[in-house]
């Protein structure tokens, strides 16, 4: 007697189940074009801020829009990773899949296609904020100049990085909100809040005299370095030495502690799913 085994539609049919689903959402839209409009503004205020500066250099600006428009992507995987277990359809989409994991390596595959996108958009959009600037001081930016593509794709694979990030710890923690304060602490508060702790800690004229970096400083900027933000921002400066006091891991570490950020949690859910019940 032969058992049917029943495995759920194709991968490629549940990728283009998400995808519609994603499409189909009105706020895949507002994310991306929300995350294009404030990496083109941050940029355009900066680069005009510093316009009058004797040494301005427009393209010193390309990047400052990234530690706002970053907040876009996150929002876009939270939504991604935590919709099916909000709205419920999880019993329906588990159902039709009863394997689970090709549902999670579908979500995976639409949000970096829409964060790759959103990237693209903010990235050309922080081209075009620091040609006004540079306009009005008569510089033409060459952006094939040493280091400014290197750059630019750094700042790409941050966002698009970061939306993979949202989509991991909304997979796994299942809840839009704790998702969103996770991910969200992580990324942006937890690396100002070690900052401004070790400036009110340390004794600026102490370092300065004896010409090295206190323990405290070198400890929580090692820490910073391996925070997502801490790795995005040695993405887009590849010729940087590093933080003082941390270990100068270079664009490839930097990548790598990006991923990590991404597979660990990642995994972490591929197993939930897998072993335990959705609730």
């Amino acid at each position: 007697m032969t058992t049917l085994t029943v495995t759920g539609p194709s991968l490629p049919r549940v990728i283009a189940a998400e995808w519609t689903k994603l499409l189909g959402l009105r706020s895949s839209t507002i994310v991306v074009v929300v995350t294009a409009a404030v990496s083109g503004l941050v940029t355009y205020l900066s680069a005009n801020a510093s316009s009058g500066d004797p040494g301005f250099d427009p393209l010193d600006s390309l990047t400052t829009g990234l530690p706002v428009a970053v907040i876009g992507p996150l929002v876009l995987g939270v939504l991604v990773g935590t919709g099916e277990f909000s709205t419920g359809m999880f019993r329906s989409t588990f159902a039709a899949v009863p394997r689970r994991l090709p549902v999670l390596v579908a979500q995976v595959v639409v949000t970096t296609a829409l964060a790759l996108l959103a990237a693209v958009l903010a990235v050309a959009a922080a081209v075009v904020g620091i040609l006004p600037p540079a306009s009005s001081r008569g510089i033409t930016p060459d952006l094939l100049s040493e280091g400014t593509p290197q750059s630019l794709l750094g700042a790409g694979g941050f966002l698009v990085g970061a939306a993979l990030f949202g989509l991991a710890a909304g997979a796994l923690l299942r809840r839009t909100l704790p998702a969103l304060l996770a991910t969200i602490v992580v990324t942006l508060v937890l690396p100002v809040v070690l900052l401004l702790a070790s400036e009110l800690a340390s004794d600026p004229l102490a370092a300065s005299a004896s010409n090295t970096v206190p323990t405290r400083t070198a400890v929580v900027n090692t820490i910073i370095t391996f925070t997502p933000t801490g790795a995005g921002s040695l993405l887009t400066e590849p010729s940087s030495s590093g933080v003082d006091g941390a270990p100068n891991i270079g664009a490839l570490g930097a990548a790598l502690v990006l991923a990590a950020w991404v597979f660990v949690p990642l995994g972490a859910a591929a197993l939930r799913l897998r072993r335990r019940d959705l609730v």
